[in-house]
């Protein structure tokens, strides 16, 4: 199975499946010398557990990390970083009645019609227990970021027709859907009570904001930062939309409406120097922090749709493996809504893709690649 390696000069390669030993995560290329220990890691990963509240699935996992290489006495050592969780609380038999069923909303027949076979328990590794490779992975880049002044900050934009109308960052750690607007979150807790009553599930919109990004990182053409971006994003299993900015608002805008204007007033957003003395500004950020293919230096502004959770307990209508029409209905332990646990994995993805970007993109000036050599030969003179 190929598709499981992700980023260029930051690597990481997924593994396991949902009901096998366990999930894990490899990350190579993480420079030497960056602090790092298993709490690190775990603090990321409690925000993605399952068993957090009446709105995430009731499996019960720990979803304790292992850190198991490539960090010698709490430093990273530049060598692959690999990290691993254990399945403790599989129910399979849950699934037995899927063997020769295909799910509606899953994954189940593209695996068939691709490899033949397919481990029906929970969805293997299709399964959204996936995304705890990538949230540990994501932890090292958000603290690689970190050290580089860079935050990525991700929350629940809407739930179903339930939009925070408020960003309250301090409200998002306050209630189970990570919503920035306390009075939005009540709407929405009671809208997905309704929902989970009639045996159904919502989706929602994330949103996302990287500060502190300067300008220029990503590149012109292939390597895009919003490309790359949409590319990451796109690559978690429930999203189905990635836009950023204004997004599918700006094709209603006109031209003079969508650019952002430049200005050298220092009471706007600082995106980069000039000559002289004048700095560079941008009056407003409709381009969400991207312009080009490179960042701009305002904020980075993107949002992530996010389907609602095929796993439902009403009937549907499917077939099975034989092309037989059958009627569904799927047991087991789901999540009603899948956005407040998909906050920590789109605030991981982003901050692989960016960790990514801004160390292919250190030898873009002679200049650049001199100063490094100089602080090589400095150290090796001493």
């Amino acid at each position: 199975m190929s598709g499981s390696l992700f980023g260029k000069n930051l690597q990481l390669m997924t593994w396991g499946e949902s009901h096998g030993y366990g999930i894990g995560a490899v990350l190579d290329g993480v420079p030497a010398g960056l602090s790092l220990s298993e709490e690190d890691i775990q603090t990321y990963l409690d925000r993605r557990k399952p068993g957090q509240s009446a709105f995430t699935t009731q499996r019960s996992e720990s979803d304790t990390v292992i850190l198991m290489s490539g960090v010698f006495e709490g430093v990273t050592e530049g060598t692959p970083i690999s990290m691993m969780v254990k399945n403790a609380d599989q129910h399979s038999k849950d699934y037995s009645n899927l063997k020769d069923v295909y799910r509606p909303g899953h994954a189940d027949y593209g695996f068939d019609a691709k490899f033949g076979v397919r481990d029906y328990r929970g969805g293997g590794r299709s399964s959204g227990r996936e995304t705890a490779g990538r949230v540990m992975a994501g932890a090292v880049a958000a603290k690689i970021l970190s050290e580089l002044g860079i935050t990525v900050c991700a929350y629940t934009k809407a739930i179903g027709p339930v939009k925070a109308e408020k960003i309250d960052l301090a409200a998002v750690q306050e209630n189970p859907l990570y919503m920035p607007d306390a009075e939005a979150a009540e709407e929405a807790s009671e809208y997905l009570k309704d929902l989970q009553a009639k045996g159904d599930s919502a989706g929602g919109i994330i949103e996302c904001c990287v500060t502190g990004l300067p300008a220029g990182i990503g590149e012109p053409v292939f390597e895009k930062l919003d490309a790359s971006l949409a590319k990451a994003i796109l690559s978690i299993g429930a999203v189905k939309g990635f836009e950023i900015g204004e997004g599918f608002a700006a094709a209603g805008l006109t031209g003079s409406e969508n650019n952002d204007p430049f200005t050298a007033d220092p009471g706007s957003q600082k995106i980069g120097s000039a000559v002289g003395e004048n700095v560079i500004h941008k009056k407003t950020n409709h381009s969400g922090g991207t312009l080009g293919g490179m960042s701009d230096g305002s904020p980075l502004v993107f949002r992530a749709a996010v389907k609602p959770t095929p796993s439902i307990s009403s009937a549907q209508e499917t077939v099975t493996r034989e092309g037989e029409n059958t009627e569904i209905v799927i047991k087991g332990r789901h999540d009603p809504v899948i956005v407040p646990r998909a906050v920590v994995v789109v605030e991981c993805m982003a901050a692989l893709t960016i960790a990514d970007l801004l160390l292919t993109g250190q030898g873009s000036r002679l200049s650049d690649v001199k100063a490094y050599m100089d602080a090589v030969r400095g150290r090796q003179n001493r």
